[in-house]
């Protein structure tokens, strides 16, 4: 019941690359023109305290219709990690009116797809489906808003269902196992350093109480924001919304706790893993930086632009001299990750290619970024990555669920409707100064963790687990 990248940080990355390569075979030769007519996007509000975006798409009688709560895993209280998690899987159980485990079956049975996802800062539900079925997931989604009800035996099933789950996507898999303690170290009191899949050591306490505290202190109309996408128009949502999500009541204000800052990092923090189950070895480091939210204005496009040019895709810098030219990794890249509401970071890594020390890989690695920030980009290179993010953005704008969650986001984080669509004007006043001044800010090695993954021989990692649990007794 998740859409995994969020809750992975190896695979979110694997899919930024996808979106990039995609954006990079659709770099147009020629600049854009980013002008466009006022938007067409209603916002509104209904007297509950709910927010509502509508999104007109006739090209097909079928709606996406996505809620979006204000709370995500940065939000938990301390010892209890996951619970955000927890509670998404759990609001697939039912309610008074529809039995536990129906509502999927209800929306497939009507010829539509659901799904949900928690991220750090936000979680959300959606469903597509054909038009006339819009009153149908509106009436369902605000029934279980307020009315969930959660079984003793249903909360014991789907706590074996996301331990089970951390169990496939972190605990087998190295590079994931690697990726939370980076982010852990990364994040040294800030909320962002916990897992959204949790602590496994908490998750098993994990019990109905705190799933039900959690949903009636964050889930409610006036914390919600509605996004509908489609063959609709705002008087036609507004109307549906009124008769559904307008009927509920709201709860207290629902305002989430401040969350603790981050204190000044003053030295470069380095990990290592070696594990039997790692295929070639692997160097990764994370930058603290800022997000689209929090950053200083002109900043955070700059750094998009920056990593584009950088780290994105098989004509980006890094790839062509590691992997291309020196034919020392066999795969390399990077991120700028910078959708949170609190902050961002970026990213840079590379896979040894065969026979080649990863040590070696690391300081070419670290040499390209240093010539990257003394000598910065050409003209080409910059008009090239602001060509393929403005196209990439443009046919996002055919794609109704790209839609939604391009709002949706960024409503949930704090943007504005003006703001989210002014993205393309302000990557074109993205300079060569800017994208050099912020490498030289956040390319700050006491900002940073680096990790290195080694593959070890069974026996080797048996003899070393086992004296770790020899410490620990």
């Amino acid at each position: 019941m998740i859409l995994e990248q969020l809750s992975s940080p190896s695979i979110w990355r694997a899919g930024l690359v996808a979106i990039c390569a995609i954006a990079a075979a659709m770099t147009l030769a020629v600049p854009i023109n980013t002008a466009h007519a006022a938007s067409a996007v209603s916002h509104f509000k209904l007297k509950n305290g709910m927010e509502v975006v509508v999104i007109p798409d006739h090209r097909a009688p079928v709606v996406t219709h996505m809620v979006w709560y204000r709370v995500g895993a940065a939000d938990e209280k301390r010892g209890v990690s996951g619970i955000a998690h927890f509670l998404e899987h759990l609001m697939f159980k039912g309610t008074k009116k529809i039995a536990p485990g129906e509502f999927s079956k209800i929306v497939a049975r009507n010829g539509g797809e659901d799904n949900a996802f928690t991220g750090q800062d936000a979680t959300s539900y959606f469903q597509r489906v054909a038009k006339d079925r819009l009153p149908l997931v509106m009436e369902m989604e605000a029934d279980r808003m307020v009315n969930l009800r959660l079984l003793e035996s249903d909360v014991d099933t789907e706590r074996k269902v996301i331990l089970e789950e951390r169990r496939s996507r972190v605990e087998n898999d190295p590079s994931n196992i690697l990726s939370e303690q980076m982010t852990a170290a990364l994040y040294q009191s800030h909320p962002y350093g916990t897992p959204i899949l949790g602590w496994e050591h908490e998750m098993r306490t994990l019990d109905r109480k705190a799933a039900t505290d959690f949903y009636e202190r964050f889930y409610a109309p006036n914390n919600a924001i509605l996004v509908v996408a489609g063959d609709v128009t705002a008087n036609e949502v507004k109307k549906l919304a009124r008769e559904t999500y307008g009927k509920l009541k709201p709860r207290s204000e629902r305002v989430r706790d401040a969350r603790p800052k981050e204190p000044p990092h003053r030295a470069p923090i380095r990990l290592n893993l070696e594990d039997p189950r790692a295929g070639r070895a692997t160097v990764q480091r994370s930058y603290l930086a800022p997000s689209y939210t929090s950053a200083e204005p002109g900043e955070a496009e700059a750094l998009d632009l920056m990593m584009k040019i950088l780290a994105s895709g098989t004509t980006s810098q890094i790839y062509k001299r590691l992997v291309v030219e020196q034919k020392k990794a066999a795969s390399a890249g990077g991120w700028f990750s910078g959708s949170g509401l609190d902050s961002g970071n970026l990213g840079v890594y590379a896979v040894a290619s065969e026979g080649v020390e990863i040590a070696d890989v690391e300081k070419a690695l670290d040499k390209v970024l240093a010539e990257f920030i003394e000598k910065g980009a050409t003209q080409k290179d910059l008009d090239r990555a602001r060509n393929s993010y403005i196209a990439s953005h443009i046919y996002g704008g055919d794609n109704q669920v790209r839609l939604a969650r391009r709002y949706g986001w960024g409503l949930v984080n704090g943007r504005t409707i003006a703001d989210i669509e002014a993205w393309p004007a302000r990557l074109e006043k993205v300079t060569l100064e800017d994208v050099k001044r912020v490498a030289k800010k956040y390319f700050d090695a006491a900002q940073s963790v680096t990790g290195v993954l080694r593959p070890v021989e069974k026996k080797k990692a048996d003899a070393q687990k086992a004296g770790h649990e020899g410490r620990k007794s």
